[in-house]
């Protein structure tokens, strides 16, 4: 088949190139390279908010979702100069990052068929201090609501330790609870208190909840996952597309909508995120310390 001729786009300030704009990348879906640049190219004013600054690893399908996926950390050399990007350390060595600042990053990233991208819950400026708490609910089965139960448990154990709490949709089968923090521990001192509150909810709900990382040994129990609450760890983040069946998108999400017995993790499209409000505008103006909490945590446990 022979390739597409290549188009452009206007991304932010920047005209972007579409090559091969047909190539389908979804083929249960029909869903072209150039419907995938034209997505993040106008998603930008909605998605950059949430991870302008944050290291970035990449997951490219270059053949489609059905061949093979690539996660790369590293920026290719190929990659333009006006792309933004942040050297930071890793064992043995440093991973030079894509930063995605613009809309035009975005639409460029898209064209490499980076289909999902993965941030850090630092940023650039503090890579060693998080500014975001996360929780992954991961179900073992079918059970949503069970995934739901726990996501408004959860939001109501971190309101009452004076934090506020934002969830999102994984776009797959969970759900992220997500706390926006002040950048001032690092992330062994946050993993420690995610620990706490995950081990408290489990304790509560041993039957439902678990924290074993084996999926054998779940038995049909709930995942909660803290071990993103570390150094170059990564959660999907908001607004990307998933390598999926329909395309779903991760979204952010009202807690009315969780309480919504309908609410299934893989229900928003494309069109659904662009034509959907931000229910993340305005998280940082509410990030919290984590010393409060900190304190009552230890009240409870003496």
């Amino acid at each position: 088949m022979s390739k597409s001729p290549s188009e452009t786009i206007k991304a932010g300030r920047r005209t972007v190139t579409i090559s091969n704009p047909d190539k389908v990348l979804f083929p249960e879906d029909g869903v072209t390279k150039r419907d995938l640049v034209s997505y993040y190219a106008a998603i930008g004013p909605k998605m950059l908010p949430h991870i302008r600054g944050r290291p970035l690893t990449m997951e490219r399908y270059p053949d489609g979702i059905a061949k093979q996926r690539v996660f790369q950390k590293n920026i290719p050399e190929y990659f333009p100069a006006w792309i933004h990007r942040a050297v930071l350390p890793k064992k043995d060595g440093t991973v030079t990052h894509v930063l995605a600042d613009d809309a035009a990053t975005l639409a460029y990233l898209a064209n490499q068929a980076v289909i999902t991208h993965h941030t850090w819950l630092s940023t650039v400026k503090h890579p060693t201090k998080p500014d975001q708490l996360i929780f992954d609910l991961d179900p073992s089965g079918t059970n949503y609501h069970d995934v739901r139960r726990a996501a408004l448990s959860l939001r109501e154990r971190l309101t009452g330790l004076g934090l506020v709490p934002f969830v999102k949709s994984t776009g797959s089968r969970g759900l992220h609870v997500v706390v926006p923090l002040r950048p001032a521990l690092d992330y062994g001192e946050v993993y420690a208190v995610a620990a706490s509150i995950a081990e408290e909810m489990v304790a509560e709900s041993p039957k439902v909840l678990t924290l074993e990382f084996h999926k054998a040994k779940r038995e049909g129990r709930i995942f909660i996952d803290i071990n993103r609450n570390a150094y170059a760890q990564t959660a999907v983040a908001p607004y990307s597309v998933r390598p999926r069946r329909g395309a779903p998108v991760a979204v952010p999400l009202s807690w009315e909508e969780v309480e919504d017995r309908r609410l299934r993790p893989d229900a928003f499209s494309m069109r659904d995120a662009l034509e959907r409000p931000d229910h993340w505008g305005g998280m940082r103006s509410v990030a919290r310390s984590l010393s409060q909490a900190t304190r009552r945590l230890a009240r409870e446990r003496d």
